[in-house]
């Protein structure tokens, strides 16, 4: 697990995030979680790599927890066991990616 915390003072817009990820030769997409949404636990057989855009999503990666807010960004090795929920009263968007060894 990668957990990178967005240290600048300007937060990255939706666009800016995909334009990383695509960079990367990643192929990104967008996604809505309600409040108080749960994804229940699961795993993938790719890495997936995740940045928020809006609002705030908790973790749970491997046992450890963690809140991730606007520019953070996080990378779920493939194979491993995680779940996340939004966390609040406000909906979160997500870019998600998925990088296939």
């Amino acid at each position: 697990m990668l957990v990178t915390r967005w240290q600048a003072p300007i937060i990255p817009n939706q666009q800016q995030i995909m334009s990383l990820l695509e960079a990367e030769g990643l192929d990104p997409i967008v996604e809505e979680f309600n409040p108080q949404q749960k994804i229940t636990e699961h795993r993938h057989p790719f890495t997936e790599i995740r940045y928020i855009v809006s609002g705030e999503m908790l973790f749970s990666i491997a046992g450890n927890q963690f809140l991730m807010r606007p520019g953070d960004r996080v990378e779920v090795p493939s194979n491993t066991k995680h779940w996340h929920s939004v966390n609040g009263s406000s909906p979160c968007i997500c870019i998600t990616a998925q990088r296939v060894f």
